[in-house]
């Protein structure tokens, strides 16, 4: 199994199927009211409360990062190279929290939505495995659980943090 990055996208030889979303557009079938369209363009891929809580706490902690890395695949909202750790704050929606529950409970648009879901999920099983393969540790955290227990998210990655810091 081997992978290509670039600074551009990604390219696997997948071990499994990769899955196929269809484009959110009128002549794929697919409406969506001006409400809904406001209400999912104010959804933001970075810069969330939680991730701004996380890195702040981490800056408290005497860590310097990089966010948004665009040289590792996957773009980790965190990334501390001297201790080769990413960090993503995953939404639990986007990244499929609970998804054999929720995904009976998506009523509109489905055929869009379970497969854009469980792409994202395949995609970041891609991530994990190419940036592990280039010796980085990932840690995964839902923006519910960093938003209730941060402190205890925070220790995980400083526990991490201190063990590979140690000469």
């Amino acid at each position: 199994m081997g992978f290509l990055v670039s600074s551009i996208h990604m390219t696997k030889k997948y071990p499994e199927e990769r899955i196929k979303v269809p484009r959110f557009n009128e002549a794929s079938g697919f409406y969506t009211t001006p409400e809904r369209s406001r209400i999912m363009g104010k959804i933001r891929g970075k810069n969330t409360k939680p991730e701004l809580a996380f890195r702040k706490a981490l800056w408290a902690a005497g860590y310097r990062y990089r966010i948004d890395y665009r040289k590792l695949v996957g773009r980790p909202d965190i990334v501390l190279k001297k201790y080769k750790t990413a960090i993503f704050i995953d939404g639990e929606f986007w990244h499929g929290h609970h998804w054999q529950e929720r995904k009976q409970k998506i009523k509109s648009n489905r055929e869009f939505w379970i497969p854009k879901i469980e792409r994202n999920i395949q995609r970041d099983a891609e991530v994990n495995s190419a940036l592990k393969q280039k010796g980085y540790t990932v840690f995964r955290f839902w923006e519910k659980e960093v938003h209730k227990n941060l402190s205890e998210c925070l220790d995980t990655v400083l526990t991490h943090l201190k063990e590979k810091d140690v000469p």
